[in-house]
């Protein structure tokens, strides 16, 4: 089975989405398309980021992530495709891979070089299509593309390291409201070493990092529909500091982002204390 994934900022109320599986269909009828999320907001790369970062390891070795993100090629935004942990990403060279490459040293980087094999009213997104079904089909990188040693990186994507604080920003809001932010567990980590810490944010301080949301009942004597509508820090399932309100609502009673005041790129600091 060949699978192809999209990540994309094409939202679901125009044709683009589907014109854009269409033509990978067009090129490669047996390959089996999955959405990740077509409601990436507009050219927003660190979002993109964080959720090709969270999404792709659910997914069979040899899947091809197709990311149409920011795509227009032009002399600082070259396209490029990417085997990485196994897995082949096709996508702009706008700093949305530097996430992974942070974590894993990618087994080969091309920059692709199909643009004057295509017909001359070839769009960016029917570069991808070509490169993304090559790559489905077992094709070689080689073959799309030439060696390069490195990639854009966004400095945003990147946690702030001292010895008694850690200084991220908020990169993503997801569908509950909740805030997730640059800061991994493995810096943390790293940073704390068995230190007691203060997650700061606003006005507001967060003393313990939780293992899961529901852990908030810290009391036998409460059920957990007491302990609605606090806020909370955890490290979610793709491993970054998550703040939340147990149980919130975004649609009626509010949510970390809302209640909290937090919003994109927010600073988030977590102080250590010897």
């Amino acid at each position: 089975m060949s699978i192809i994934t999209l990540t994309t900022d094409y939202g679901l109320k125009d044709h683009f989405v589907g014109a854009l599986k269409g033509k990978l269909l067009s090129e490669f009828r047996e390959a089996t398309i999955i959405d990740i999320s077509h409601n990436i907001n507009a050219f927003n790369v660190a979002e993109a980021a964080y959720i090709i970062g969270a999404a792709y390891s659910s997914f069979p070795k040899g899947t091809v992530h197709l990311i149409g993100v920011d795509i227009e090629l032009n002399s600082e935004n070259q396209h490029i495709a990417m085997q990485w942990n196994d897995h082949y990403f096709v996508c702009s060279d706008n700093g949305i891979l530097s996430m992974l490459t942070q974590k894993i040293v990618p087994q080969k980087l091309v920059t692709i070089t199909i643009h004057d094999r295509l017909a001359s009213d070839a769009t960016d997104l029917d570069v991808f299509v070509k490169v993304a079904c090559h790559l489905a089909k077992g094709g070689l990188l080689n073959v799309i593309g030439k060696d390069i040693k490195a990639i854009k990186e966004i400095t945003e994507l990147q946690a702030i390291v001292k010895e008694n604080q850690i200084k991220g920003y908020v990169n993503y809001i997801d569908h509950y409201g909740n805030v997730v932010t640059n800061i991994s567990k493995k810096v943390f980590l790293e940073i704390s070493k068995g230190r007691p810490y203060e997650i700061k944010f606003k006005t507001q301080i967060i003393k313990t990092i939780l293992p899961k949301y529901s852990d908030i009942g810290i009391s036998d004597k409460y059920p957990l529909k007491y302990y609605e509508g606090e806020k909370l820090a955890i490290f979610n399932e793709a491993g970054f500091l998550e703040i939340a309100i147990f149980r919130s609502n975004p649609d009626n009673v509010g949510s970390a982002s809302s209640l909290l005041g937090l919003s994109y790129r927010d600073v988030v600091t977590i102080e250590f204390r010897n």
